[in-house]
């Protein structure tokens, strides 16, 4: 295989690279998975396949192909993430890419990753904007495109936000169209039957039956309701239910902003500045108002009562509290997860708090497991209290609580003070 000193001679003499005996694979991407999305991906695949078998001078590798994945960062792109690897192992020379909003539309990503392949001797040809980066002066021009290619994801990004705001004020339903009780018609909400008899079960349940949202949840499960995933409702998800004002016919918008069109992180607004108003004909209610408000009234009075004492909420669990993540200094929190299959069975995980709020963008510190937790946990308090002197004490314990002849009316004394 050619060295990257051998390549750059080669082409510094007047050869091209079409000329040059290379092992040669492509990288192709989507970034929506739409049926005509991926009709142009398979068309990518033939086109790489066909043009770089027909160059006599190259040897064909397998290509690399990421479905349904935005260009503004390459955290989830595991085909790309695989080339990269590939690339270090001396798997092929060179790389052929459509452009450079294929491969990477932020510039800092462009250039970390031509440079760290050039390092492996791999040059990238993008062809549509005629880029090899095997050449001395493609990373002048690849800053200038990519930079280009990254002020258009901005612009894009502000026509969306601009055009999100013209469709509120207007009181188009926006959002995406996984509203349980509801599907979406023309910027309306058109209510399902067969759901909206989930959601009335749930306000019933909750407001009348004086319920707990886990515990609807299961009950739920139980009566055979299930998530659109087949799995059990979660509290997180019946707690967003309650307290949706849709559900009682009053358009609800403005929740929610992206703050960078990069990292496409989005953070909460304040309920103050939320834009909702009664809208009976684009927003027909499931509940009526008077058992949505007393819905709230009781979420708000446990919220006060669980607030009063946190220590509670803190000590839920053995290991509430108690575990730190090394990166950002927050605690662990506690996530229930559903396995598929035939038999579903509860995993208990510990993952770090900002893990949950912003998945691997937030940390990707470990996943701990709850039944490894309690293992670790007990055979190393088992390992220390056998190393001390704790078995006497415990039996005197117990012989005074024998000899406590008044034991029984100690009993029945509490007895009378818990009724």
């Amino acid at each position: 295989m050619m060295s990257l000193y051998d390549i750059r001679n080669a082409l510094a003499s007047g050869v091209s690279v079409y000329d040059l005996h290379l092992t040669v694979t492509y990288y192709a991407r989507v970034s929506t998975d739409k049926y005509d999305q991926l009709n142009s991906l398979e068309n990518q695949i033939t086109y790489y396949e066909e043009f770089i078998k027909n160059n006599t001078n190259w040897t064909f590798a397998q290509g690399y192909v990421d479905e349904g994945i935005t260009g503004t960062s390459t955290l989830k792109r595991d085909d790309f993430k695989r080339m990269i690897r590939d690339a270090k192992n001396n798997k092929f020379n060179l790389i052929i890419t459509k452009e450079i909003s294929r491969f990477a539309r932020d510039t800092l990503d462009s250039i970390q990753y031509t440079r760290k392949l050039l390092e492996y001797g791999v040059g990238v040809l993008f062809q549509y904007d005629h880029i090899n980066t095997f050449n001395a002066d493609s990373e002048l021009r690849l800053t200038i495109m990519a930079s280009i290619a990254q002020e258009e994801v901005r612009k894009l990004s502000e026509r969306v936000k601009f055009g999100f705001q013209r469709s509120i004020e207007k009181g188009n339903v926006l959002g995406n169209n996984s509203i349980w009780g509801y599907k979406k018609d023309n910027c309306k909400l058109v209510i399902v039957p067969e759901e909206a008899e989930i959601i009335k079960k749930i306000y019933d349940m909750y407001v009348n039956e004086h319920i707990g949202m886990r515990t609807i949840g299961n009950r739920l499960a139980d009566l055979g309701y299930y998530n659109s995933n087949g799995k059990p409702f979660t509290q997180n998800t019946i707690k967003s239910i309650l307290t949706n004002p849709k559900y009682k016919g009053y358009y609800c918008g403005n929740k929610t902003r992206v703050i960078d069109y990069h990292s496409k992180q989005r953070v909460n607004i304040d309920k103050e500045d939320w834009k909702i108003y009664e809208d009976n004909e684009n927003v027909p209610p499931i509940v009526s108002e008077s058992l949505w408000n007393k819905a709230q009234n009781i979420i708000n009075e446990r919220s006060k009562k669980s607030s009063k004492d946190k220590t509670v909420y803190q000590n839920r669990y053995p290991f509430s509290g108690k575990i730190y993540c090394m990166k950002h200094n927050t605690t662990y929190r506690r996530k229930v997860n559903i396995s598929s299959g035939i038999k579903k069975k509860r995993v208990v995980t510990w993952r770090c708090s900002e893990f949950l709020k912003y998945n691997s963008k937030g940390c990707d510190g470990p996943i701990l497991y709850d039944n490894e937790l309690k293992s670790i946990v007990g055979k190393t308090i088992l390992s220390y209290i056998s190393n001390i002197n704790v078995v006497d004490d415990l039996i005197k314990e117990y012989k005074e609580l024998k000899s406590n002849t008044n034991i029984k009316d100690e009993i029945v004394n509490k007895q009378k003070k818990i009724e």
